[in-house]
């Protein structure tokens, strides 16, 4: 499946979890139903996919999770804040960079509207 393809698919399932649960939950609370919503969808999803960093040949564990990672192409970057910060993107490109992939979504739920709370990152790599 083509990369803006897959990207429509996951945010059509955020925007069905989002309508159904709103704003002002954790997190967590997201993450778990739109796992469950993207596998109903019949996509392959990694939950907490773990992201090691290699520094000087050296494989290290550092404790970096990949909040979804679909169909071994797309970065999904969960949040339930007032507003994304610098350091949100960040975070989501240095995901990309690590895991070699080229895109990711970022998705807030703590927002009125999803259409507010999505941002596509492209990664060069």
């Amino acid at each position: 499946m083509k990369e803006d393809q897959l990207t429509e698919k996951i945010i059509q399932c955020a925007i069905k979890v989002h309508t159904r649960l709103g704003p002002g939950l954790l997190e967590s609370a997201y993450q778990a139903c739109l796992y469950y919503e993207l596998n109903k969808a019949g996509l392959k999803v990694e939950k907490e996919k773990a992201l090691p960093l290699i520094y000087d040949d050296v494989k290290l564990d550092c404790g970096y999770r990949i909040d979804l990672l679909v169909e071994k192409q797309i970065v999904v970057e969960l949040k339930a804040v007032d507003t994304f910060h610098d350091i949100h993107l960040a975070q989501t490109l240095t995901y990309l960079k690590l895991a070699k992939r080229r895109i990711g979504l970022m998705i807030n739920f703590n927002v009125e509207q999803l259409k507010y709370g999505i941002k596509r990152v492209v990664n060069g790599y």
